[in-house]
This record gives structure tokens, sequence and C-alpha cells, in this order.
């Protein structure tokens, strides 16, 4: 276990590892959570990312402290904090709603767990004007929570938990009250003061954009389970299985079945398996967006796999025109780089997708 101490004005941080052994947890008869075990790295920001209901926020509130666990341990810097209540596991949480005193202003709002915790007035003053200095909030100390935008808010919950120097920063779905433009620009905020604090974090979030974005490592769940952990980038290209692969991005799936000769399509076309890969019966080959593209009639050929099918969706992405194209059961998405003054396809053009081989995913 190693940590490092990272020193701003007024404020002391010390990255600590986070182990999480054999977690698991229940509402009655209803697992939530079934045997987690991560290994988060001093410093690091770290995604809990999965549907609703997955468990990420109960594993969120356990780590905490304010849900208890049916079996397992949790583990700060070498030390097991398990048992500690809440206020003992130096563990700082910003809530999805950020949960500011409406009457209070910005000043007091961030030094409330500082009093709570019954701290000298000097200390509580330095450590405020630390902590709002750190977010570049300093010139709203006297404000009330709603003189201010969603994003100072944000910043406002942040300084506040920071005052009080955690050995472990959660954030529930810090930015799922932003607007889609305030969020992009407050994520990068979030991403750029996290690296500058230098402290462990983990951030719970149902948006694969963000979790891709800002975060170091992620962890995608499902049904109370982890199901991969990995960079973003490992995640999108080498995916574990098809939940994976289809909630860390579009993942085109083609429906058939396997035979003997490979995996035939249900239009008939048959694709070969991987040479020296076990490949799962009931695996399906599964493909991105960018790998695949139109072929021209006069372009078709045996060493050229096809499907065809019928564009029956059109999406204007800016940069990108993604289009969804109905092959037999297959629902097939093609991103085609958009330049101006390019013609595009149309909704009811009959059209042949080139199935890449070599870029084929085999999952189940």
């Amino acid at each position: 276990m190693t940590d490092t101490i990272t020193q701003h004005p007024g404020l002391a941080v010390k990255a600590l590892d986070l182990k999480i052994d054999d977690i698991s947890a229940a509402y009655g008869d209803n697992v939530v959570l079934d045997g987690i075990n991560l290994d988060i790295q001093p410093g690091e920001l770290f995604a809990l990312l999965g549907p609703s209901g997955c468990g990420k926020t109960t594993l969120l509130r356990l780590i905490a402290g304010f849900a208890d666990a049916r079996h397992g341990r949790i583990v700060v810097g070498g030390k097991e904090i398990s048992t500690l209540p809440p206020w003992k596991r130096d563990v700082g949480m910003v809530f999805q709603s950020y949960a500011l005193w409406p009457h209070m202003t910005v000043g007091d709002n961030v030094a409330f767990g500082l009093r709570e915790r019954r701290l000298p007035r000097a200390e509580i003053k330095r450590r405020v004007e630390a902590a709002l200095a750190f977010v570049g909030l300093t010139n709203q100390t006297d404000r009330r929570p709603s003189q201010l935008s969603g994003g100072q808010q944000q910043r406002v919950a942040l300084a506040r938990t920071i005052a009080i120097e955690p050995k472990i920063l959660l954030l529930d779905e810090p930015l799922s009250n932003l607007d889609a433009k305030l969020r992009v620009q407050v994520r990068r905020e979030l991403r750029a003061l996290q690296k500058s604090l230098g402290l462990t974090t983990v951030i719970v979030t149902h948006d694969q954009e963000e979790a891709n974005t800002i975060c170091d490592r992620v962890a995608v769940m499902n049904e109370g389970k982890v199901q991969q952990v990995g960079t973003p980038t490992e995640l999108y290209e080498h995916p574990i299985n098809l939940f994976v692969a289809q909630f860390l991005g579009t993942a085109n799936v083609v429906e058939g079945k396997m035979t003997s000769s490979g995996f035939q399509s249900d239009l008939g076309i048959v694709l070969p398996l991987p040479k020296g890969m076990d490949v799962k019966l009931n695996a399906k080959p599964v493909f991105r967006p960018q790998d695949t593209t139109f072929v021209p009639r006069e372009q078709l050929d045996a060493e050229n796999p096809s499907m065809p099918g019928e564009i029956v969706e059109r999406e204007f992405l800016g940069s990108t025109i993604r289009y969804g194209v109905k092959a037999g059961s297959s629902h097939i998405w093609i991103d085609a780089p958009f330049r101006s003054g390019s013609s595009l396809m149309e909704i009811g053009d009959v059209v042949n997708v080139t199935v890449p081989v070599e870029r084929l995913l085999w999952l189940a």
C-alpha cells in the first residue's frame, strides 16, 4: 500500500487505497450486492457504472457508512472501517441533490461539517477559505445557494466535503442535475480539481460518457455484481460479455446461430469463427458502428462478407451521420463521417453492410 500527501494552502490530503473485500448486502430477501471485490488505487478517480438498480449507490453508501453490509470488509489505507460509524470513517460524500442548506450562506454551508466536529473557530475559518479558494468560489462566501448556478452549487458541495479533509471522496451522480452543456463543462472542472487535489475518489454514474471522459478506471455493474473492471478504452475494445459491450458504447449484434461451419446469420451469411479462440456456443458476433460501412454492389465478393438491409433510421451527430439498418432480425448501426456538401443516404435505401470479420467480438 502506498500513499501520497498533496499540500494546498490550508488543505492537506493523503491519498490512500480503498479495498472492497467480498461485500454483500440485501434489503430483506432482495440481494442488492453479491460478492463485490475492488481494489482502488491511491489518488485514482474510479467510477461505479451501471443501470438503475444495479447496486452502485448502495455500494457507495456502504463505503460512507450509511448502509450495512451482510458480509465483507471495507479497508482504507490498510485499516478496516466496516464497523465504524460514518462520522469516524473520514469519508466525504457529495450527494446527488448536493444537500445544501438553503437558509445558510455558502460560507456557512462549507463550515457546517467542521462546526459539527467542534473544531476551533480559527481552524474553521482557515479551512473554509482554503476550500472555497480551491474550487474558485472565494467571492461567493456570503451568497445563498439559490443565488448560484447549478455548477456553482456543485462546487460548494465539493468544497464542504473537502474542507473536512476526508481520506476518500465519494460522488453520487454529481452531474445529473445539470443541463447537457453545463454537465460537460463541470465534469472537466471536476476532473481537474480531483487531479489537483490528489484525493482517492469514487464516483457513481449511469452515464457512460461521463465515466469514459473523466475516470481512470471503471467498474461496470449489473444486478449486484461487478461485470468487468478496466480503463474506458480497455472496456470498450475488450468487453468481457455482451452486457458490457452494449453498456459501453453502441454495439451491433448479429442475430443467428452457431453451426459446425461457423456462425450463420438469419440472412444465410456464414461468418468464420476466429482461429485459436474458444467461442461459447451461445456467443454472438459483435462489432462497433465505426468498424463497418456500406459496400457498393459491384464490390461484393465471397471474401468480403456483407448483409443486405434497408436504412430505417438516420441521426445527425455533427461530425458523424449514424444510420440504422434493418438486416433480417439484426439492427445495425453505421457511423459515417459527415462532410459539408456531401450527399446523404436516405431512409428506405437498400444497402449492403460489411461485416468486419477481423474486428468481430464473440460475446455471450
